[in-house]
């Protein structure tokens, strides 16, 4: 009887330990609704933040228990195109219906107009040498901020037509540029000049010693953000037409080869159609994508791990500060921040 007694305890504790590991595995069914707080007042909220949510294991080694997000600015009517100035320790980012550019400073958490106007730009990034590079909805081309104040026209036509209204810019370490042109900033007057298309939503991809545009990928509805591989040798575009996804290629040189869905996208615990717009992978491979109801993330094999939940919806990310391991959101009519255990895979 003891030896059955025995054999009973193991087989009960081991069927519990199974169902234990099981249940840390399984994904997590969780609202996609965020804590009722309010962001305008200095009260605190108990550790963990409950509103940074791992939808599976592997999410909880980018969660830092003693940390929360941030609210650092209320009143752009659509916040857009976060980018981290590394030298300048300041966050910049667009407010495309009221034509300007918005800064955030680390050093004093001051909030500027930065630039007014600003040509309704969306989209931003640093390149290597340091200058901003914008997606103009208002003039439907890609700009470069040079050191002297002048203004650098990177991108505006292919094959003798206009661009659409370029969306968001990243660069590669061979200097290229490359750019998302969907039809969102010409189809009324609130984010650019309603206008006529004349090319097809594409991505682009401009030669970093020639200037020359080439059209890379036109297989998606309506491109939107977009980003790289840590090692460059993938690129990932947010599709915000139908179906509603990311989508990946292998780089090829100057070229995109083997292009194929990654995710496509609903709201975590709503089963509801939802998009991922802006777009950033971080030093392991994850992809950090601006989706209701805030930001979702997925690990390299495009399983969702985790989310961010934000009382409005979310554009755009970067990462940022000095250790670049603080993710910045821009969410409507707001900015806001969160630490994490990881850091930006690219430099803007």
């Amino acid at each position: 009887m003891a030896c059955d007694r025995r054999t009973f305890l193991a087989a009960t504790i081991g069927a519990a330990a199974a169902r234990a590991v099981a249940h840390a595995q399984a994904p997590q069914q969780v609202s996609p609704v965020p804590t009722p707080r309010d962001f305008s007042r200095l009260e605190p909220i108990a550790y963990p933040d409950p509103d940074i949510v791992a939808l599976d294991p592997r999410f909880r080694q980018y969660v830092i228990f003693n940390t929360s997000i941030k609210r650092h600015h209320i009143g752009t009517q659509w916040a857009e195109g976060p980018a981290w100035n590394g030298v300048g320790r300041y966050l910049v980012w667009s407010d495309i219906p009221n034509n300007v550019q918005m800064r955030w400073i680390e050093e004093d958490g001051r909030v500027t107009t930065f630039r007014n106007p600003a040509g309704y730009s969306n989209g931003n990034t640093f390149d290597y040498e340091g200058r901003q590079l914008s997606c103009e909805h208002g003039g439907r081309r890609v700009v470069r901020y040079e050191p002297n104040g002048t203004v650098t026209t990177i991108a505006e036509r292919f094959d003798g037509k206009r661009l659409n209204s370029p969306n968001d810019v990243v660069v590669n370490p061979d200097r290229s540029i490359w750019f998302t042109d969907p039809f969102y900033g010409i189809r009324g007057n609130y984010e650019g000049f309603k206008a006529q298309q004349e090319s097809k939503e594409s991505v682009y991809r401009v030669d970093g010693q020639t200037g020359q545009v080439a059209k890379v990928t036109d297989e998606v509805g309506q491109p939107n953000g977009l980003c790289f591989s840590p090692d460059y040798k993938r690129l990932y575009v947010a599709d915000t037409g139908m179906p509603r996804e990311i989508k990946v290629w292998d780089v090829d040189g100057n070229a995109l080869r083997n292009g194929r869905r990654f995710v496509q996208f609903d709201i975590p615990g709503a089963g509801t159609p939802s998009a991922a717009d802006g777009i950033r992978c971080d030093a392991d491979g994850n992809i950090w994508a601006g989706a209701r109801p805030g930001v979702q993330v997925f690990a390299p094999n495009g399983d969702r791990i985790g989310m961010i939940r934000l009382p409005e919806t979310c554009a755009n990310v970067c990462f940022g500060g000095a250790r670049r391991n603080r993710l910045f959101m821009t969410a409507s009519q707001s900015l806001y921040s969160v630490y994490v255990e990881t850091v930006g895979a690219h430099i803007a």
